[in-house]
């Protein structure tokens, strides 16, 4: 029982942890020059990712061992059909409402999570989850707007997300958080290498440089925050609070790129936030009832005994 309490608190810790470098990961893409493709940005993150985990790791023995390496490579491809989903998304219709359809996730991965794996969820998980969709929603500023397809592109990275973060917390049972993102990084560089190398983009200025390999850092660490948390939540818990990345991204938006204060902002990130501590609160209620019934049957085991 000693485990529990300290299981609560380490997830939240390590998913807000990861979300706050992944806003720092979306502002560096932001600011890194026009000329730079999204197939340029995405090569740099999985090429140098693969690269740098191999190089740090490959000392020890072959990195790429398991014993799911099926899984790994359907996570490897679920994550890349996600990223470029989400990509067309954002190139056919408005960034917020493909940013939105994205966000979806956490109710994908609540539900393949239900599906697949058997994890049960409660009614107040699931208003959770509805709170923090209204968050995104209204942070945002919703309008469905834009192409059919792009709109189904949208939900088909949210959809593809939530079968991600699932398959994370299943490996997490038999495998570390290095090579869960290696084989990311493996099928993601596979995937963006021909577009690349037919027109590559390479940073040739000192801030360039230092932005793609900021983007390389950044990326590698909040990835592996991210799966070590999954070791501690359900898979959409942890999506729940991923969610946080987007008040980061707003936050940074506010401060260094200027951009102006509304409603929207309070509203959907105290609604966001609000999710997330009723989750907590919710969580730590259902950890000190287990831990009294275990109170209260110890002493019949120890006469039993």
């Amino acid at each position: 029982m000693s485990n529990l309490p300290r299981t609560f608190s380490l997830s939240p810790l390590l998913m807000f942890t990861s979300a706050f470098l992944f806003a720092v990961l979306d502002i560096l893409i932001k600011i890194l020059g026009p000329s730079f493709r999204v197939w340029d940005i995405a090569f740099y993150r999985f090429g140098f990712g693969l690269v740098i985990l191999t190089t740090v790791f490959g000392w020890q023995g072959n990195p790429f061992r398991s014993r799911n390496i099926k899984l790994l490579v359907i996570r490897g491809i679920a994550g890349s059909v996600a990223f470029l989903s989400l990509v067309t998304a954002i190139r056919l219709i408005p960034v917020s409402t493909a940013m939105i359809l994205f966000y979806s996730f956490p109710a994908f991965a609540a539900f393949f999570a239900a599906l697949i794996f058997k994890e049960k969820i409660t009614a107040a998980e699931v208003f959770c989850v509805i709170i923090a969709f209204c968050g995104v929603t209204v942070l945002f500023d919703f309008s469905l707007q834009g192409s059919l397809f792009g709109r189904c592109m949208g939900l088909i990275g949210g959809a593809a997300a939530g079968i991600t973060v699932c398959l994370i917390k299943k490996l997490r049972e038999t495998n570390g958080p290095v090579i869960i993102y290696l084989y990311f990084c493996l099928i993601g560089t596979l995937v963006t290498l021909p577009s690349f190398v037919a027109n590559p983009q390479i940073p040739t200025t000192r801030d360039d440089m230092l932005i793609v390999g900021g983007i390389a850092v950044t990326s590698i660490v909040a990835q592996l925050i991210m799966n070590q948390g999954f070791q501690h939540c359900k898979s959409w818990e942890g999506g729940l609070f991923l969610t946080s990345e987007l008040i980061f991204v707003s936050i940074f938006g506010i401060f260094l790129l200027g951009e102006q204060v509304d409603w929207h902002f309070w509203a959907g990130g105290m609604l966001i936030f609000g999710s997330v501590v009723a989750l907590n609160y919710f969580n730590a209620r259902s950890a000190n009832n287990l831990a009294g019934l275990n109170i209260r049957i110890d002493p019949e085991d120890e006469k039993s005994s």
